[in-house]
């Protein structure tokens, strides 16, 4: 099997390093983590098609971290690059917004089952900051319960204090718990009456460098019914897992009603648009929040947006991308235990977390992702990863047949 090589990819980041920060800079950079060892991945791409990319010194990969999230269909999805360019030759960006804005927040609310409004954005961390604004407008509180672990963007208020730039004040109104805890939850919300404006959490607990978790048989219920009782605003920051589990929302997905819906990654397979829906009676403190972008109004990702939501219905996405993420995932754990290594899955299939778990430190599993990458499977070490519809039974072959001399490689090495 054929090993990449990243000549051209070096040579371009030493000319990147010296007129970028970092090189290449957020989630997408060498230097944030989920990418040991670096020497393993391709850091910069050449062009995407379905499943694929190509990466500038030629070597194609198949991709299962999807941009991170934002592809679902697959790079350069015909029906909905084909609305986008549509929509570009009427106009974009506009001094008065297009009125293609009402058909997708119609569709929006027509599609998410807890949805009365919408207001759109750009990114996940504009509408999950725009929601605790809401929340706070709409109660008059400041205080805010989060999940420790959960992401949310990287506003200030998501961080901790002492990170780069992140002073107490960021963070002083927040209250951290522990995933699944409900009465950790309970306890803050009578500790502090009538101070709790939003609890915010992911539909599933979807951390870097952890096992993703399920919610316990009645969590949600419960946060629900405590959230009602006390006058607390149920945000869920659906950026990742939107119209991944359930095309309606993963609230209905768990069987409970948020009040705020965050969505971005799938929303218009990888065109720059996010969303928060929301309840009728939170509409009012939406509208008196100052909150807005010179480009969140910008016509042609709403465009790609119908064509996706769209697509995504009729294709009913969500089911058949869990069932390819089973058939995938399946097939890594039986080819892992058949070198004697425990590959754990957790999560939910479309977008599932995986570790093999024969060694805490990460080491093994840092290494079997770096020959699976090498040899044209993009995996990272310590993130949830991600099925797009583009992939076909073909690939998944191909992705078994690279897992199963990457474990043979390390069964070789260290057994």
């Amino acid at each position: 099997m054929n090993i990449n090589k990243y000549d051209k990819n070096r040579e371009l980041f030493m000319k990147a390093v010296k007129v970028i920060p970092a090189g290449i800079y957020g989630h997408l950079g060498p230097a944030e983590g989920c990418f040991t060892p670096v020497s393993a991945y391709p850091f910069f791409s050449q062009q995407a098609k379905g499943a694929y990319f190509w990466d500038v010194d030629g070597n194609r990969f198949i991709d299962y971290m999807c941009a991170y999230g934002p592809i679902i269909l697959g790079y350069n999805d015909e029906e909905v690059d084909g609305a986008a360019i549509e929509q570009l030759k009427k106009g974009n960006c506009v001094t008065s917004p297009s009125s293609i804005m009402v058909e997708f927040a119609e569709l929006m609310v027509d599609t998410v089952e807890m949805a009365d409004w919408v207001f759109f954005a750009k990114n996940g961390g504009d509408v999950t900051s725009f929601a605790i604004m809401v929340a706070r407008a709409a109660t008059g509180r400041k205080k805010v319960i989060l999940v420790n672990g959960g992401y949310h963007g990287v506003a200030p208020w998501t961080q901790q204090e002492g990170y780069p730039g992140i002073i107490k004040q960021d963070v002083e109104n927040n209250f951290y718990v522990e995933w699944n805890n409900f009465e950790e939850v309970e306890r803050i919300v009578k500790e502090h009456p009538g101070e709790i404006a939003c609890f915010m959490a992911t539909p599933y607990h979807h951390p870097v460098f952890a096992d993703n978790e399920l919610p316990a048989d009645g969590y949600w219920q419960k946060i629900r019914k405590l959230c009602t009782d006390h006058g607390i605003v149920l945000a869920i920051d659906d950026v990742r897992c939107g119209f991944r589990l359930d095309m309606a929302g993963s609230d209905q997905y768990f069987g409970f009603k948020a009040d705020l819906m965050c969505f971005c990654k799938a929303i218009a397979n990888g065109w720059s648009v996010s969303a928060l829906c929301g309840i009728d009676a939170l509409k009012d403190a939406a509208a008196s929040v100052k909150y807005t972008g010179s480009y969140w109004l910008s016509a042609v990702p709403f465009a790609a947006g119908i064509a996706c939501l769209n697509k995504l219905k009729k294709i009913d996405a969500p089911k058949h991308l869990q069932e390819k993420g089973k058939k995938l995932t399946d097939g890594l754990v039986s080819i892992g235990k058949a070198h004697g290594f425990d590959l754990k899955v957790t999560g939910v299939e479309s977008m599932w977390y995986m570790r093999i778990a024969n060694d805490d430190s990460f080491l093994l599993h840092q290494e079997w992702v770096a020959e699976c990458v090498r040899r044209g499977a993009f995996f990272t070490n310590h993130h949830n990863h991600f099925i797009n519809w583009a992939l076909t039974d073909e690939d998944i072959k191909k992705t078994h047949e690279i897992a199963d001399e990457a474990f043979h490689i390390l069964k070789k090495r260290h057994f």
